[in-house]
C-alpha cells in the first residue's frame, strides 16, 4: 500500500471532497474535531494534495507544512499553492521514515494515514514519529476507516462510496475503497485497522488521552438531502475519528 496508487490520481484526488458523505461528513466532522487553530503550527501528515493543509492556514494556521509519500499528489499540491498563494509548504516523505523536524509542531492530522502501516511495527513507528514532531502537550488528530465497520450493513452508493474488504493483515481489515466520481471511479486499496491497534500503538508511541470521536453530519448536509437520506451512514458509519495528545 505505498504511494504508487496516489502517483497516478494526481489533482483528481480533489474531487473527493465533494462527494456527499466527505463534503457534509467528513470535512466538517473533522474541522470541528481539530477546532480552533489560529496562530498554530500544523504538520499534515499524508496531506495529499493539501485539501485540509489550505483549510487550516485559511484558518488562521500560522505555519503549516504537508508531507505526502507520493510525488504526484505533492507535485499537485504545489501546483495548487502556485495558483492560489497561501503560504502553505509542502514535502515528499514516508510518515514511517519521518525525519526529526525542527521546531516541532502544536498539531498533527493524520487523516488516512495510520492506516496505511502493513503491520503493527510500521505503526508504532509512524506514531513515534508523529510524536517526536509535536511540542510536549501538542495534538495529534486522526481520521480514518472505522475500526468496527460492518462490511455487510447497507450500501454507501448514496453517499458516493463502494467500500470492500479484500482480506486480513496484522493491523486488521484490507480494504478497497471506490469513489464513485464522474467520469471515471477512483480507487485505493487500503486497511481498517482495529481499535486496539491504533490504542497501542499510540500510547507505546508517547501519546495519552486517547479518545474515539463519532462522524457527524452538518446541519447543510441535513438540509441539503434531509435527515431520513443519512439514517444507514449514521448507523453504520464508515469513518472514525480520534484525537490524543503528545
Amino acid at each position: 500500500m505505498s504511494g504508487q496508487q496516489y502517483d497516478e490520481i494526481g489533482e483528481a484526488f480533489e474531487g473527493f471532497k465533494s462527494l456527499p458523505m466527505m463534503r457534509y461528513g467528513e470535512v466538517p466532522s473533522f474541522l470541528g474535531l481539530v477546532g480552533d487553530v489560529s496562530g498554530k503550527s500544523v504538520l499534515d501528515l499524508a496531506c495529499g494534495t493539501g485539501f485540509y493543509s489550505r483549510e487550516f492556514k485559511r484558518r488562521g494556521a500560522a505555519d503549516v507544512y504537508g508531507v505526502d509519500i507520493s510525488v504526484e499528489m505533492i507535485a499537485a499540491a504545489r501546483e495548487i499553492e502556485q495558483r492560489d498563494p497561501l503560504g502553505v509548504r509542502y514535502g515528499v516523505g514516508d510518515v514511517a521514515e519521518l525525519p526529526p523536524l525542527d521546531p516541532r509542531f502544536d498539531i498533527a492530522l493524520g487523516v488516512q494515514c495510520l492506516n496505511y502501516a502493513e503491520d503493527i511495527a510500521t505503526m508504532e513507528r509512524m506514531c513515534r514519529n508523529i510524536h517526536r514532531s509535536l511540542v510536549p502537550g501538542g495534538e495529534f488528530f486522526v481520521l480514518a476507516q472505522n475500526p468496527d465497520y460492518r462490511f455487510d450493513c447497507p450500501s454507501l452508493e448514496a453517499y458516493g462510496f463502494r467500500c470492500e474488504p479484500v482480506g486480513e493483515i496484522e493491523t486488521g481489515t484490507r480494504v478497497r475503497v471506490t469513489a464513485l466520481l464522474d467520469p471515471q471511479p477512483i480507487t485505493i486499496v487500503s486497511s481498517a485497522p482495529r481499535s486496539d491497534v491504533y490504542e497501542a500503538c499510540l500510547r507505546a508511541a508517547g501519546f495519552s488521552e486517547i479518545a474515539w470521536v463519532p462522524l457527524e453530519v452538518s446541519d447543510a448536509g441535513i438540509r441539503e438531502f434531509g435527515k431520513e437520506f443519512w439514517a444507514d451512514l449514521l448507523a453504520y458509519p464508515p469513518l472514525a475519528m480520534l484525537r490524543c495528545r503528545a
